[in-house]
């Protein structure tokens, strides 16, 4: 009991992750993103939609987006009837992220299509984010899927090397957690261009430290890689 309530409690001190976009790591995977979003005059009809697999950057490009542009922000699965209206405020901004969770039902589809159809007379920015193209969000509402096929769309692409060992180190430095010397650029090595491979593995590298009481080892980092490698096989 002490021991669970021990761990609980450092658990509790992680600093947050830091969204502000001075802790945002530019690199050719992102700039395409980065200047479309820094750009919303441009975007046809004020709508946007942000693509990018886990770990790839888009809750924290949404995160500063939205604090610089006055946007509303809130997960598509929590979307309800009465939101949309709320949401849209006149020349204001909204941020629907996670935009391509199946299995919403029809209430989520049909604010989200109300959302869509707000958004326009009242010239208010629409920013949404997924993992995955429309095509592939299984909705059922057709008009809903028409109006998500015809969004304009921009993409984060897979990370180089050196913007993998840069978000290794934001990740530890989040977590305030001290690594040995040389396990940045051996992870950067040994382990996929995988942003969400590094999230998931910086977290569980953490939660092993503390279970052992120990500091952060290339040990550790090298059994985990494997569990991890061996589970997203």
């Amino acid at each position: 009991m002490t021991q669970a309530l021990s761990r609980q409690l450092t658990l509790d001190l992680t600093t947050p992750p830091a969204h502000a976009r001075a802790d945002f790591l530019p690199a050719p995977a992102n700039r395409a993103a980065l200047a479309a979003l820094d750009a919303p005059m441009f975007w046809p009809n004020g709508r946007m939609l942000l693509i990018g697999p886990e770990g790839a950057g888009k809750t924290h490009l949404a995160a500063f987006w939205a604090a610089e542009n006055g946007a509303r922000r809130i997960a598509a699965g929590a979307l309800r009837p009465d939101a949309p209206d709320m949401l849209a405020a006149e020349g204001g901004a909204v941020v629907v992220e996670d935009a391509d969770c199946s299995g919403f039902g029809a209430g989520v589809e049909q604010a989200l299509f109300h959302l869509w159809n707000l958004c326009g007379p009242r010239d208010c920015l629409l920013m949404m984010t997924a993992r995955r193209p429309p095509r592939d969000w299984e909705l059922v509402l057709p008009d809903l899927r028409s109006r998500m096929d015809a969004m304009p769309q921009v993409h984060l692409g897979p990370p180089d090397e050196a913007l993998l060992a840069a978000v290794l180190v934001k990740l530890f430095a989040d977590r305030q957690l001290a690594v040995p010397a040389g396990l940045i650029d051996w992870l950067v090595l040994h382990m996929d261009r995988d942003l969400g491979l590094a999230r998931r593995l910086v977290a569980a590298m953490d939660h092993a430290a503390m279970a052992q009481k120990g500091p952060v080892t290339r040990r550790i980092a090298a059994e985990l890689l494997d569990k991890l490698s061996e589970a997203d096989a």
